[in-house]
């Protein structure tokens, strides 16, 4: 018998924070040297990133595959467009800048694609927003990186939104220090780098 995934199951997704969008958007890293890192290299690596990160359960995942799925480097394509212009967004934010305003049409466009969050759930401990099976296509999974984005442009926290002083990482963050004058994406990595950097030129300048 040919397997297949009713449209009427429902699927419990855990509620994620708006710093979701902001790892999505990081899935492609040292945005600023000649060769940046792809964590998307194929269908595979997306899908693997909305279980894994996003929570997509796997049976909904499935569901895409059997029903939804037709071409594999379309799928790709659009979940790194998405990607893109979540990133495009978010950086203008963080310099300060106006975003684009066909990055801001093109958001709205997919949101109307995403699932609605209208059923919260309380599971073991943890809410959980109730999804139809009819969502499955990869908009629908990424719905959670939508939701995260909504939360976060229309959130107090977006003025926090800072983008990595390292110009070969360009990562974006969300600056909590008390402070609030974070400049690296992490001091184990960009933070030590710069440190590094000062301290070779300080001793042969």
């Amino acid at each position: 018998m040919k397997n297949t995934v009713s449209s009427a199951r429902r699927f419990l997704i855990p509620a994620q924070s708006e710093s979701l969008s902001i790892d999505f958007a990081n899935t492609r890293y040292w945005r600023g040297t000649d060769a940046p890192t792809e964590t998307f290299a194929k269908l595979d690596d997306v899908l693997a990133w909305c279980r894994d990160t996003a929570k997509i359960p796997a049976a909904m995942i499935d569901g895409f595959r059997v029903r939804c799925l037709q071409d594999e480097e379309a799928a790709l394509a659009g979940a790194i467009a998405l990607r893109e212009l979540l990133y495009r967004l978010y950086l203008a934010h963080a310099q300060g800048a106006e975003p684009d305003g066909q990055d801001l049409s093109a958001l709205r466009q997919y949101l109307g694609a995403a699932a609605p969050r209208k059923a919260l759930s309380r599971v073991d401990g943890r809410y959980e927003w109730a999804v139809d099976g009819q969502y499955c296509s990869l908009t629908g999974l990424l719905s959670p990186v939508l939701w995260s984005a909504t939360d976060l442009l229309g959130g107090t926290r977006l003025g926090k939104l800072k983008r990595c002083a390292n110009d070969q990482c360009k990562w974006l963050f969300i600056d909590d220090s008390k402070s609030g004058n974070r400049r690296w994406c992490s001091m184990s990595a960009c933070g030590n780098r710069a440190k590094a950097h000062r301290h070779y030129h300080g001793k042969t300048g």
